[in-house]
């Protein structure tokens, strides 16, 4: 249960709330940990980028440190623009990210899901995946993808495993909501069907007009109220990392702290248990 926390006023919750580094991804390392601390973060999930600092365990220990945040989760290095960042291989880049995971202690490895290309990572996803995670002692979680929406057509399905039947195949799972949002699906639905196999969510509203937004929570088209308030009375004990385009922000670290702060408490007022 949620209860008052006398030394801060804020209010304890059961789901673990993190900041994602991936706003940050064009800034050092050190930046993003400053400022989640001072938005009032307590943890953050490290987005593995090109940049040394989010690949070597004992920088991202000392910043921790440093900054009195705990790492939550770190997301694997699947996206274009990190498509290089230890090598090409997915199941590659999955081990060198347990290797940080363990050396940091960070509980958590977020991976994409295999392009409809990636004949062997498909296999090994759906045949080795949940062992491995289980014999490192890690979990591995899956996050749900979209569709690339192109001028004329209703959008190109690059992953192989980005509907709600494939979806079904994984032990666990990352729900992320500006990615629901792009594809169609309604998030109470998708968490309602997943509630037992989501451990995580990366948390963004949606411009609802296509594309992948990731918004503030208290902007767009997502009833992102709603959501957090089904998993505080369900008592999810997982995690929930803002993933926000800050971009329009990131020019005045004022705009930023203040963004994130009234996202943070956006956040902690709903997940608050309801008694």
């Amino acid at each position: 249960m949620a209860r008052p926390d006398t030394a801060t006023s804020r209010w304890r919750v059961a789901a673990r709330l993190l900041l994602s580094t991936a706003p940050f991804f064009r800034l050092p390392l050190r930046d993003a940990f400053r400022t989640a601390r001072e938005a009032g973060f307590e943890a953050v999930e490290i987005m593995v980028t090109s940049d040394p600092a989010t690949q070597d365990a004992r920088t991202i220990t000392e910043l921790a440190d440093e900054f009195g945040l705990s790492v939550g989760a770190i997301h694997a290095p699947f996206l274009l623009l990190t498509r290089r960042v230890w090598g090409t291989d997915p199941v590659g880049k999955i081990y060198r990210s347990i290797q940080v995971a363990e050396q940091v202690g960070i509980p958590l490895v977020v991976v994409h899901p295999p392009y409809k290309w990636q004949v062997r990572y498909r296999r090994w996803v759906e045949h080795r995946l949940a062992e491995y995670s289980a014999r490192a002692g890690i979990t591995i979680a899956v996050e749900n993808m979209f569709p690339v929406k192109i001028r004329g057509d209703r959008g190109l399905r690059f992953h192989a495993s980005q509907d709600f039947d494939d979806l079904d195949h994984f032990t666990h799972l990352v729900l992320d909501t500006s990615h629901l949002a792009v594809s169609g699906y309604d998030v109470l639905e998708a968490y309602r069907r997943y509630r037992t196999k989501v451990v995580h969510f990366h948390l963004s509203n949606n411009a609802g007009k296509g594309w992948d937004s990731h918004l503030p929570v208290d902007e767009g088209v997502l009833a992102l109220d709603t959501v957090l308030d089904e998993v505080a009375r369900d008592g999810f004990a997982g995690s929930i990392s803002l993933e926000l385009d800050l971009r329009t922000y990131l020019g005045d670290e004022g705009a930023v702290r203040e963004v994130l702060v009234r996202n943070r408490e956006f956040c902690e007022r709903r997940l608050a248990a309801k008694t």
